[in-house]
């Protein structure tokens, strides 16, 4: 092998194409094989929260324009997160500046961004590099160690490293990693939508139309909502001066795409609903929604009965289980596909970005002949590992207390949570970077400016 590596990259989710665009930026050869058979096949969901870790990622892994793209589409989180019980009496609120440590700079913020618009962003430029309709099978390692990866079609494709991006059921991990497990939590949640419209914004509480809002009742679950206004944020940067005529994009196109709602996830022990939950449709489970939140705010319920049935869904909650150290090679994963999370924190997709600026950083590294490339994927992997499953831990300490039945745990927390509202040292001290992973975030030198 050369000093410059052929990436093979399996899946094209939201790690595997910002690991692309920040390779492609740093000249190093890459290409994307992804099963589904159009740009837009996959696009489905709720909108995405951008932490900090994850914004910081994300300006690292694209061009300018598209990094600009990007800010002047998703729309901000609003003023902060406001925990309440059901009755709507107030506990806790966290500024915005708490969570962000009074940042300034975009990349330092945090968003809520439209994951068809992000898949938009992290498509463009790559046509000669992503491959539709390519479903990878498996891969074996060659005598001069390079790999092969197949695919369903028959097709192959060797390089000098292959990265499993392929998501929580990823192909790759379960050859690569055996041992490496999810396991099906005790948390299942509905979620859905309530459009914002002129109508719907008048039936919410106060604080729900903009911004983030736990409610917790006495124990045994938690109802989570946060608001998208990504479509009126793009509307109103319409004007900005960012060209994306070299893409084939313009911010007109992409505010289209965008709806404004607030998303909404009820959450509870996966044992407290109806053995058929798991075969209700979206009119069903709003009416479960309904029934199981019965004697809560009138205004709560009011702006759950206003969810557009269509979105509604059940999510079971499922988690992957820690990984001991393994010998690298060249084969690695990222994102899901090694260390998927409960939704609980917003972190999963933060970590995939984060995962790919760490490791492009260290393939670019291989491609400029600074690194060993197995030295180098050994070094991504020690440090994915550490962080990676600290965020699969955070997400399941506060799944676990969402769910929980201990009602004098329930009484304890909520009176923390009222402590910290009238003390501002202590309300930075417990939420300050709520967002993160916990582990500093070193910035990673690429072959490149960000500029």
């Amino acid at each position: 092998m050369g000093d410059s590596p052929v990436v093979l990259v399996a899946g094209g989710g939201i790690g595997g194409l910002a690991l692309a665009q920040a390779l492609t930026r740093a000249g190093v050869d890459v290409r994307v094989f992804e099963r589904g058979d159009a740009p837009d096949a996959w696009v489905s969901g709720y909108r995405i929260h951008v932490n900090q870790m994850g914004a910081r990622s994300l300006r690292q892994c694209l061009p300018g324009p598209l990094w600009e793209a990007f800010t002047a589409t998703a729309g901000r989180p609003g003023p902060g997160f406001r925990f309440r019980t059901e009755t709507l009496d107030h506990l806790l609120f966290v500024e915005e500046e708490v969570m962000c440590g009074r940042a300034t700079e975009p990349p330092d913020m945090q968003y809520a961004a439209s994951r068809a618009v992000l898949r938009r962003l992290l498509l463009a430029g790559m046509s000669d590099v992503v491959r539709f309709g390519r479903t990878f099978e498996r891969y074996e390692t060659r005598p001069d160690g390079r790999v092969t990866a197949h695919f369903a079609d028959g097709t192959s494709e060797t390089g000098d490293v292959l990265v499993g991006a392929d998501g929580v059921n990823s192909r790759v991990r379960a050859q690569y990693l055996p041992a490496a497990a999810r396991v099906r939590t005790e948390a299942t949640a509905i979620g859905g939508r309530v459009p914002l419209t002129p109508e719907t914004q008048d039936l919410l509480p106060a604080g729900f139309g903009d911004g983030l809002n736990l409610v917790l009742p006495g124990s045994g679950c938690a109802l989570f909502t946060a608001s998208f206004t990504g479509r009126r944020h793009a509307a109103a940067n319409l004007g900005l001066d960012v060209d994306l005529t070299p893409y084939g994009l313009d911010l007109g196109s992409l505010a289209d795409e965008m709806a404004d709602y607030v998303l909404f996830a009820y959450i509870a022990h996966r044992g407290s609903y109806p053995p058929d939950a798991a075969g209700l449709d979206g009119p069903e489970l709003l009416d479960l929604v309904g029934r199981r939140t019965e004697g809560w705010h009138p205004e709560l319920r009011r702006m759950l009965a206003a969810a557009d049935p269509g979105t509604v869904r059940l999510m079971p909650f499922v988690t992957s289980t820690p990984v001991r150290r393994w010998r690298p090679g060249p084969v690695t994963v990222l994102g899901d596909a090694v260390h998927s999370m409960t939704p609980a924190l917003g972190l999963g997709a933060n970590v995939a970005l984060r995962d790919a600026a760490l490791l492009s950083s260290r393939l670019a590294a291989v491609h400029r002949g600074e690194a060993d490339l197995v030295t180098a994927i050994g070094e991504y992997e020690e440090r994915m590992r550490r962080y990676g499953f600290q965020a699969v831990r955070k997400a399941a300490l506060l799944t676990d207390f969402m769910i929980s039945g201990d009602r004098r745990l329930r009484r304890v927390a909520k009176g923390w949570f009222r402590l910290c509202d009238a003390a501002g040292p202590l309300r930075r001290l417990s939420f300050g970077g709520m967002w993160t992973d916990g582990t500093p975030q070193e910035p990673e030198r690429l072959a490149f400016a960000t500029s």
